[in-house]
């Protein structure tokens, strides 16, 4: 029981089901250690220790492999906002079959696969792991495409802080909105801004 918790340490405090059968580890031993009150059930096959926090972004990203976090989960995980998000967002290949991370209460986005890596980057979570979410950019894109799905009252600010950041990358943002079909709203944004 040891290996699995050496594991679990080695990954933030979480362990997957496939990380403990991979290490030829009998899957028995999960169940052993969640009875004996070691480890504690996040979601389907994924556990935590149970002296650690359970890091949800971690966890939904062992969960769901292809996902990556987006829209205002990413924002809030840049920083780029104080809102907590209630529901994390993912976003994944439009083949790809988003069922059960929409059962598990995530918010699900899909695009095509020639712009789903435009992007990606890797991220420390508030807990310091690292997760699968989109760089600054083209988390704004995404927010200023879905203005619909995400509050104006969150995109104004992280607009504005984009425009004062001394890191910002106005070409980048604009060649990522050219190719996510919102280059006229992000200059919108721009012009009023700058």
């Amino acid at each position: 029981m040891q290996a699995i918790v050496d594991l679990a340490q080695s990954n933030g405090g979480l362990v997957t089901t496939a990380q403990v059968v991979g290490a030829g580890i009998p899957r028995a031993r999960i169940s052993d250690m969640v009875k004996a009150g070691e480890l504690e059930r996040v979601r389907r096959g994924v556990y935590c220790l149970a002296d650690a926090w359970e890091d949800e972004c971690l966890a939904a990203q062992l969960r769901f492999p292809k996902g990556v976090f987006s829209d205002g989960t990413a924002l809030y995980l840049h920083g780029y906002t104080d809102r907590t998000p209630l529901r994390l967002t993912m976003c994944f290949p439009r083949s790809y079959r988003a069922t059960k991370a929409r059962e598990e209460g995530i918010e699900v986005r899909t695009c095509a696969d020639d712009v789903l890596d435009l992007g990606l980057a890797t991220i420390k979570t508030g807990y310091g792991n690292e997760v699968r979410a989109y760089d600054l950019e083209r988390t704004l894109c995404d927010i200023v495409r879905g203005q619909r799905v995400v509050d104006v009252q969150v995109v104004n600010p992280a607009m504005k802080r984009y425009v004062r950041s001394g890191g910002r990358d106005v070409q980048k943002l604009l060649g990522y909105a050219r190719e996510l079909g919102v280059e006229k709203k992000v200059r919108n944004y721009l012009e009023v801004l700058l």
